[in-house]
């Protein structure tokens, strides 16, 4: 199958299939195809009621600004900093769900797509193209969608796994060669250097880990040095794994699921990052339905899933994904992880986070926040990491749990975090 056999067009033919009234999916994180997107919004004045349909996407989200929100709005399985704003504004709004189980909402015929939006390799010599570090939730949306456009990028990394479509499956085609996102972390600051040692300490050799992107979960990677045998079955990864695969302590020897291999779903960093994915056999991709699968999850030794929150309360109920009513994230892949660790043979499920937030306040409160949204319940939790230290919550009443988390709360709150213990369950 030849190269030209796929059908070349310009980008405003491509985005001019896109008819009011349609549902269009954006692939999204570092395979985002800004430029499809910004070229539809430029269309804004020829449509009406366009819905878009995503998870996280990196880059500008014109379409959430006006006067192109005047045509499209957003229904999001996930809320990113690029689009909060509007998903709490009359332009967008947010679907509470599972990664795990987005892809019913493709397969059931729940949220019909009529054309998606991607960014691919070029064809290899069978016709195969690859999309690259984002697979997450895009294979059951162009096996569902009416019609796919796609970029084809040869700055995409070729990816192993089930990452592939087929150019008979790609309606348009738009060539471009341009680089796709790049996210660089900053060096983890004194407390989350703490919480790292921390968590670290918890891990034990031979645990298959899962953790996200961002200075908590890199501070946690820095302190695995004198571990053994680690293995990665993780949603997402970021640059954090890579000296530890150098330095031979992230084998995936004792793995069940996929032993010698990262499984993944995403990969969000730096283009070394890229560049080490690119062909790699080690890194395996699978759709989110089934990395983020508790059954398949729980199938490892020793998950060790680590995740965080924006408050928890006196009685471990964690919300993660909401500043009181405001939608600031998803729900996403935690409870996935924090429920497929607690299965596995001598899983670990940690909440990590400092004590307080970057304004002073509390993170470990009597009370959530009015409007807050309870993200992982607090029959699910187990450990909960600060900078002050590790307590484990499984098989602790709640007046023990409320004892043990002031423990860990920040000095300053202790006090005060004490009486309200004392008023809320009556104590003398």
């Amino acid at each position: 199958m030849s190269y030209n056999s796929l059908k070349i067009v310009d980008i405003d033919t491509s985005v001019s299939i896109v008819k009011s009234g349609n549902r269009v999916f954006f692939q999204g994180a570092a395979m985002t195809p800004n430029l499809l997107i910004d070229a539809l919004c430029n269309c804004y004045n020829e449509l009406k009621n366009v819905e878009i349909l995503q998870i996280h996407t990196d880059g500008e989200a014109k379409y959430m600004e006006a006067p192109y929100s005047e045509s499209f709005n957003l229904c999001s399985c996930f809320v990113g900093g690029n689009v909060r704003k509007g998903v709490n504004s009359n332009n967008g709004d947010y679907i509470p769900i599972f990664l795990s189980e987005i892809h019913w909402l493709f397969r059931r015929d729940i949220l019909p797509i009529d054309v998606a939006f991607i960014q691919v390799s070029p064809p290899d010599k069978h016709g195969y193209c690859s999309l690259g570090v984002s697979v997450d939730i895009t294979i059951p949306a162009i096996e569902k969608a009416k019609t796919v456009v796609a970029l084809v990028n040869p700055k995409v990394p070729r990816t192993h796994g089930d990452g592939i479509i087929h150019i008979s499956n790609i309606n348009y085609a738009v060539e471009v060669d341009t680089p796709i996102h790049q996210s660089i972390i900053s060096e983890p600051s004194f407390i989350e250097t703490q919480i790292g040692k921390h968590v670290a300490d918890l891990i034990e050799d031979g645990a298959t880990l899962q953790m996200g992107i961002g200075n908590i979960p890199n501070a946690v990677l820095n302190n695995l040095t004198n571990h053994k045998r680690l293995g990665i079955h993780t949603e997402m990864f970021s640059d954090g794994v890579l000296p530890l695969i150098e330095k031979g302590i992230i084998t995936g020897e004792d793995k069940k699921v996929k032993p010698g291999k990262i499984l993944t779903t995403f990969a969000v960093g730096s283009q070394k990052l890229y560049d080490y994915i690119d062909d790699n056999p080690v890194v395996h991709f699978k759709e989110a339905s089934h990395t983020n699968d508790t059954s398949i999850i729980k199938l490892n030794p020793k998950v060790t899933a680590i995740n965080s929150a924006i408050e928890i309360d006196f009685t471990g109920q964690i919300c993660a994904d909401t500043i009181g009513a405001y939608q600031y994230s998803g729900v996403g892949g935690q409870m996935d992880f924090i429920r497929g660790a607690a299965l596995s043979n001598d899983g670990k499920a940690i909440i990590a986070m400092p004590s307080t937030t970057k304004k002073g306040d509390s993170k470990i409160v009597p009370y959530l926040k009015h409007g807050a949204g309870v993200t992982t319940t607090r029959a699910h939790v187990h450990y909960v990491a600060t900078e002050y230290g590790v307590v484990d919550l499984f098989g602790r009443s709640l007046k023990q749990r409320a004892k043990a988390l002031i423990n860990i709360a920040h000095p300053d709150h202790r006090e005060t975090l004490d009486r309200e213990m004392h008023n809320r369950f009556k104590l003398i």
